[in-house]
């Protein structure tokens, strides 16, 4: 079957960009969700993180750059108005609109209206989204694997996921009471959520311990979690564990163009392999895994 190349992605990306640009000129309702991923021909379910990966910005971002250019040519138009610029692209108020654009350029939209000059470099600015990252991308080892199905016992927390630290202590006091520790076979997290696209204080994250031997019985507020099953990209990280989502953008936008794989409808996990209360930040160790299938 066909392996989907980089530039297929980035026409796929396209198609979405062009139906939110419509949809800002038009000043009509932004597309679903749905209807997005149906134009890249991309499941729902990954949509949000081949979108930023590939794009460079979240969908929130592009949708806002767009806005903003279409304003800035409204603004360059003889007569223009500053009211009537923020309501056609989408901004219920001017006000909204002026906080929007002084945090872009620096300046007021009336400052800049009618000066084309300034209008013309700062719509060169907006039209092109943010640098790809593929160019970092080569430097990651990606391997493809089968994970056999195991089970850990998880406790789900939503909140700023650079809190983690916080739960994985609470479980790590739930296995010492219980004599566990000398089983742990592993530290895993599964985040639902991604703080770039989510409010941090809305972020869903599974944290969870595998134990070797007999099953542990999950109590409390912990549930059972199973994990794996099938085939996964496996990325290791070497660094901060606050760079894991940077890093898992690196591996959909440099690694699974071209890999002959597509991500199947399942959430990634992270696998840490050091305890950062006991390891340096600089040499902390992560493995990313990927759901995968062949194209």
């Amino acid at each position: 079957m066909k392996v989907h190349t980089r530039q297929d992605y980035m026409q796929r990306i396209d198609r979405v960009v062009a139906l939110l640009q419509v949809a800002v000129e038009q000043g009509g309702e932004l597309p679903e969700l749905a209807q997005l991923a149906a134009a890249a021909h991309l499941s729902p379910f990954h949509f949000h993180r081949i979108y930023r990966a590939l794009a460079g910005e979240t969908l929130g971002q592009t949708v806002a750059r767009l806005r903003l250019l279409r304003a800035l040519h409204l603004l360059a138009e003889p007569e223009s108005r500053v009211t009537e610029a923020a309501l056609a692209v989408g901004y219920e108020t001017s006000q909204a609109f002026a906080r929007a654009f002084r945090q872009a350029f620096g300046t007021t939209p009336s400052d800049m209206r009618g000066q084309r000059e300034r209008l013309g470099e700062a719509i060169e600015r907006l039209r092109q989204p943010p640098a790809e990252r593929d160019a970092r991308a080569a430097v990651l080892k990606v391997e493809v694997v089968s994970v056999e199905p195991f089970r850990v016992v998880a406790r789900r927390y939503v909140g700023d996921p650079r809190n983690l630290d916080q739960v994985y202590a609470g479980l790590f006091e739930w296995a010492a009471e219980r004599s566990l520790l000398d089983r742990l076979d592993g530290i895993y997290g599964v985040p639902h959520d991604d703080p770039r696209d989510v409010p941090p204080e809305q972020c869903l994250f599974d944290c969870g311990l595998a134990f070797s031997g007999t099953e542990v019985r999950a109590d409390g507020d912990l549930q059972p979690l199973q994990l794996g099953g099938g085939s996964w990209a496996r990325c290791r990280h070497v660094g901060s564990y606050d760079d894991l989502y940077d890093v898992t953008d690196r591996l959909i936008a440099g690694w699974l163009p071209g890999s002959g794989y597509v991500l199947r409808d399942e959430l990634p996990f992270r696998h840490f392999l050091d305890d950062p209360e006991e390891t340096p930040e600089a040499v902390l160790r992560a493995d990313i895994y990927l759901p995968v299938a062949p194209c």
